[in-house]
């Protein structure tokens, strides 16, 4: 097919080689703009916008979709379909309608659960057991299109927002391929009115763990804030992040370390956590016995 992809991060790569690798042609990619980046705040292109220059594929990025020259240039590619995937703009219905087959969405979510920002956290923090990835037929609204096509998918209980996002973008560059191989078998399904849930953006103001919930709550936090922003504790007025857990029957006051060996156990409102991976304040992530030489955190020490 003739193809147009829209899609701006991590995510959105594997599906953009996968639509390659498949010989569909790709007339054009869409993606957020090079934006400051790094200490040296240079101009940075997005992980879409350098895996479409290593293809050879031409690269537009509007700022939006108001502009009538921008519209015109989008309906004069003439595509088949355009695949949508994490571009982080809100397509108008003239974008919408200008493909043959319109726009298709690969949504990280088993919808109507989880439409919206952030999916995959938010289906780690509510402790769900299965997500997956729905490709979907767009329309005006925020993610409440039919749905083509869905593929199932278990969280495991040492899934972090990074596995779980990895697993799913390869779900999602397999089930695209196959929708678009059987798109004239496909029949649209509109989604349910009951079970609407919404993943609203993570806000910084989430990430602080409060050592009085329960371990389960605080392992899902450490899981779907991993690795950004991270959930994080202080220590000596230190703010540390952790960034893989899992749960522990060992107990004490909230807050409070329990034991340092194979990991680093803390106590909570009920039940500990056990931290595997932890990161300082501008130094890289390390292991729990690696940082625990470089920072002693002992037995009985309360964090905040």
């Amino acid at each position: 097919m003739r193809l147009v992809f829209m899609g701006t991060p991590d995510f959105s790569v594997p599906i953009l080689d996968a639509l390659v690798d498949a010989g569909h042609e790709i007339v054009c990619v869409y993606c957020q703009p090079p934006r400051p980046a790094g200490r040296g705040k240079k101009d940075r292109k997005t992980p879409v916008h350098r895996c479409a220059d290593e293809l050879g594929i031409s690269v537009r990025h509007p700022l939006n979709f108001k502009d009538a020259a921008d519209q015109q240039a989008f309906f004069d590619l003439n595509a088949d379909l355009a695949v949508v995937v994490a571009y982080g703009l809100i397509l108008p219905q003239v974008i919408l309608d200008a493909p043959q087959m319109g726009c298709w969405n690969i949504h990280a979510s088993l919808l109507p659960r989880w439409r919206g920002a952030a999916p995959i956290h938010r289906a780690i923090m509510a402790g769900d057991a299965q997500t997956g990835i729905c490709i979907m037929q767009m329309e005006a609204g925020l993610d409440t299109g039919p749905v083509l096509l869905r593929g199932e998918m278990a969280i495991d209980p040492t899934d972090t927002t990074a596995s779980l996002h990895d697993k799913l973008a390869s779900k999602g560059a397999d089930l695209i391929v196959e929708a678009i191989n059987r798109h004239a078998e496909l029949t649209p399904t509109p989604q349910f009115e009951d079970g609407v849930t919404y993943a609203k953006k993570i806000e910084k103001a989430e990430a602080r763990v409060d050592w009085s919930a329960p371990a389960e709550i605080v392992d899902r936090q450490i899981r779907a804030l991993s690795p950004f922003p991270g959930a994080w504790f202080e220590y000596q007025g230190e703010r540390i992040k952790l960034l893989t857990s899992s749960r522990s029957d060992q107990s004490g006051p909230a807050g409070q370390v329990c034991s340092v060996e194979n990991g680093l156990t803390i106590a909570c409102g009920q039940g500990a956590v056990r931290v595997q991976k932890l990161q300082r304040g501008g130094k890289s992530a390390q292991d729990a016995d690696t940082f625990l030489r470089g920072l002693n955190i002992p037995i009985g020490a309360q964090l905040d």
